[in-house]
């Protein structure tokens, strides 16, 4: 059975709240589990937000994010790869679950998918004998394909489980519906996931028809078009009852309101729809 639990990515509330805002916010309203940007983390300090996080005995569900590898030089690629690192030992001070990576599109002015593809393999071998030895699991998130060039060049589940399988131990995926609820092959891909034992992730938000902004216009849960139900459905078939952590970009509507009618109406979806 699913252990029902609703975790709070920060993104959701960004508009109305910072770091221990959104904390006091999530408790009020019965929600224990967090996953923050590290901006976010950054702004109150990482002491100050470990303390947060440890005196109010929240789970953080992941820490957001890591990734973005590709680069048009080695030395830029190095200071990525050096970031991820720092990003990883900000991880373990929060006691996340996962760094969630959005490993980077496109590097300057090139064309080669292929080998951008191939600098997130080795941005994420760089990072991963420190990420075991710190005990914190890297999430590759795929992104919708519309992201290829600027943000994520890995667009579904299958390419990022074939990464996993060349790289071994300590690393795994994040499932979120907004980028992959469109896959024809959805059902066999979280299927392999499961087999594999690499889901460390499940997101939730909606897809808007129509949807107005590209990367700021998530939908509410149940507003959308997704089929928040059989992808869960999928996904705990595939062996994972983990928590299914509310991520919502939205500058023009959730953004704009206060940050408990946010909270609340999550749960309340959460309880609902999802």
């Amino acid at each position: 059975m699913s252990d029902r639990i609703l975790s709070m990515n920060l993104a959701t509330t960004r508009g109305a709240w910072g770091f221990a805002e959104a904390v006091d916010g999530c408790l009020r309203l019965g929600v224990t589990a967090i996953s923050p940007w590290r901006d976010q983390v950054a702004a109150i300090g990482l002491d100050e937000a470990a303390n947060i996080v440890r005196s109010n005995g929240l789970r953080v569900t992941g820490l957001c994010r890591g990734g973005m590898f590709p680069a048009d030089s080695a030395e830029s690629r190095q200071k990525n790869i050096e970031d991820n690192l720092r990003a990883i030992d900000e991880a373990a001070a929060l006691g996340a679950d996962c760094l969630v990576l959005v490993v980077g599109g496109l590097p300057g002015s090139s064309k080669d998918i292929a080998g951008a593809r191939q600098m997130v393999a080795d941005g994420i071998a760089a990072m991963l004998p420190h990420a075991r030895a710190s005990g914190v699991p890297l999430a590759i998130e795929p992104l919708h394909p519309m992201y290829a060039a600027d943000r994520a060049c890995v667009n579904t589940i299958d390419q990022a489980l074939d990464i996993c399988a060349e790289l071994g131990d300590g690393v795994g995926v994040a499932i979120d519906v907004y980028h992959v609820w469109w896959d024809p092959n959805l059902a066999a891909a979280i299927a392999r996931a499961g087999r594999e034992k690499r889901i460390l992730a499940h997101h939730i938000c909606d897809w808007l028809v129509p949807t107005t902004d590209l990367l700021l216009d998530r939908g509410m849960m149940g507003d959308g078009v997704i089929d928040l139900k059989a992808i869960r459905a999928m996904i705990e078939a595939a062996g994972y009852h983990g928590p299914q952590e509310v991520e919502i970009f939205s500058r023009d509507n959730w953004w704009k309101r206060p940050g408990d009618e946010v909270v609340r109406t999550c749960v309340e979806r959460f309880e609902t729809v999802c």
